[in-house]
């Protein structure tokens, strides 16, 4: 589901725990969502997306 997650932080040099932090969530959820090994909700995709300044649609899709 989230193609950009990691493409996103690794683009603007955020480590996975800089992020986790910045979203108030573990470095380990960070690492699973990257690993499609947990999903997100809603609420923390939104987060996400703001976070890195796309749509919410590009976010999940992949496309910007």
């Amino acid at each position: 589901m989230l193609t950009m997650l990691k493409t996103l932080r690794k683009k603007n040099r955020i480590t996975q725990r800089s992020l986790a932090e910045a979203l108030h969530i573990s470095q380990t959820s960070v690492s699973k969502y990257e690993r499609g090994e947990s999903e997100p909700d809603l609420e923390m995709v939104i987060k996400m997306a703001d976070y890195f300044g796309v749509t919410i649609d590009e976010f999940i899709r992949g496309e910007k």
